[in-house]
């Protein structure tokens, strides 16, 4: 049977057996929902589709089977959090076009010693730093080249490997735009009409975090490091182009405008400006005469079927909302609500963090959400410490390369196998859930409150 095939009729399968089950314990309108979902989940797992062709699925599906009405599904794919999106890929095409990542991967490299172990760290911080700004899989392939170049050594390699795709992952969580479950969560807070967060905010909450686990990460993979070698001089880089510098100083000035936009105390409000539009203009702005850092062949680049994945995530996580499952399942998780707060949230990043296995990072934040905000309003917890706990640990991709990108990438270079991932993916997976955990109920605590 054609691959292709088989990979569809595996998800029918399995979406026609969850409907069935369902339907034991929910209504129709729920059952046809939950087997849409995985009906999705499967073609996105198994790739049996392109990835753009499956995240469009839900304008035809969801009204096929009542789920939600057809103007209403396809105005998820418009989202303003989309456009905000877009400009950040505009901003990547540049910094690729003009090797701007390699400067800064060169600057971040030299600070850290010439050893297998300064290597590790260097590319962990590289990688982590660059997909707070690039998409997870465009900060892999850039990187990972370095894993093969920098040492002969196959054990380093597969240290390297892994320290560029597990950063990528832990770097996305440093700004909104980093991956897809930040832009996920900030289109729920807009639909729910709840506080959402300035750019900077963010990156205040989860900066502490994600440097304490590009740290314990580089601990991790140093282990046994010691008589490793690399084999390649980090001087023969060449030096930074006049556009290099023209780029960076236009990056700067983004950043430096996104600062002054977000509210800082009582006393000062910010610049009052729509931070997506703001950051879309400095998109557009790159084809502008003067700029021309890009041009329209260039936007052919953009990952456009990751746009419609966005579109279908807002769509899942709005069909949970306006059907009422996501009532049903925080029902069914409602007997964690009398242990108390600490108790749901740590049930919450362990059954997240390890859903890793079958759901991608998109669909986990999806679906997650609305059931994690039901659950918040039930047990009258703190609504935004648990939504962005769920978020966050809807990026821990660390276990198999299916989980994310960064990880397939890691695995088709060739420089680790299967099992590699697996052992350390664990590991970084518990060790992720426990700083998440301390960090949400304490510093997050005290910060969301201020």
């Amino acid at each position: 049977m054609n691959k292709q095939i088989k990979g569809i009729a595996i998800a029918i399968a399995a979406a026609l057996a969850v409907y069935a089950i369902a339907l034991s314990g929910l209504s129709e309108q729920h059952s046809r929902l939950l087997g849409a979902v995985v009906f999705l989940v499967a073609l996105w797992t198994n790739e049996a589709l392109p990835l753009g062709v499956v995240s469009l699925l839900p304008i035809a599906i969801f009204p096929a089977f009542g789920i939600m009405d057809g103007d209403a599904t396809a105005g998820n794919y418009a989202n303003g959090i989309i456009f905000l999106f877009l400009g950040g890929f505009m901003l990547s095409l540049a910094v690729e076009k003009t090797e701007l990542h390699k400067l800064i991967a060169r600057k971040l490299l030299k600070i850290f010693p010439a050893s297998a172990r300064g290597a590790i760290f260097a590319l962990s911080f590289t990688s982590g730093l660059l997909s707070a700004v690039l998409s997870n899989t465009t900060t892999a392939l850039l990187l990972m080249p370095l894993a093969h170049f920098l040492t002969s050594d196959t054990r380093l390699k597969t240290r390297l490997a892994l320290a560029i795709a597990f950063g990528a992952s832990v770097g996305g969580i440093i700004t909104p735009i980093g991956t897809p479950p930040n832009l996920i969560l900030f289109g729920f807070l807009n639909s729910q009409n709840l506080p959402s967060i300035s750019f900077v905010g963010w990156i205040a909450l989860m900066f502490p975090l994600a440097v304490t686990m590009l740290i314990a990460l580089s601990l991790l993979l140093s282990i046994g490091a010691r008589d490793m070698k690399l084999t390649y001089s980090l001087s023969e880089w060449s030096p930074s182009t006049k556009e290099q510098k023209k780029l960076a100083l236009i990056i700067l000035f983004l950043a430096i405008l996104l600062l002054l936009n977000s509210p800082i105390d009582p006393y000062f409000s910010g610049l009052g400006l729509n931070e997506g539009s703001l950051i879309l203009f400095f998109g557009l702005l790159l084809f502008m005469p003067g700029f021309s850092f890009i041009d329209w062949n260039d936007s052919k680049k953009i990952p456009y079927e990751i746009i419609f994945l966005f579109g279908a995530g807002f769509a899942l996580s709005n069909a949970f909302l306006s059907t009422g499952l996501d009532k049903s399942a925080a029902n069914a998780m409602s007997f964690f609500l009398s242990f108390g707060s600490l108790v749901v949230m740590i049930a919450i990043v362990f059954v997240m963090s390890f859903l890793t296995f079958a759901v991608s990072n998109t669909a986990k934040a999806s679906i997650a959400l609305p059931i994690v905000y039901s659950l918040s309003l039930q047990g009258g917890f703190n609504a935004e410490q648990l939504l962005f706990a769920a978020t966050v640990c809807a990026s821990f991709s660390f276990l198999l390369p299916i989980s994310t990108p960064p990880n397939a990438i890691a695995l088709s270079s060739g420089a680790l196998k299967v099992k590699d991932m697996v052992f350390y993916g664990a590991i970084f997976t518990l060790i992720g859930s426990f700083l998440l955990i301390f960090a949400a109920y304490f510093y997050w605590a005290i910060f969301l409150t201020i």
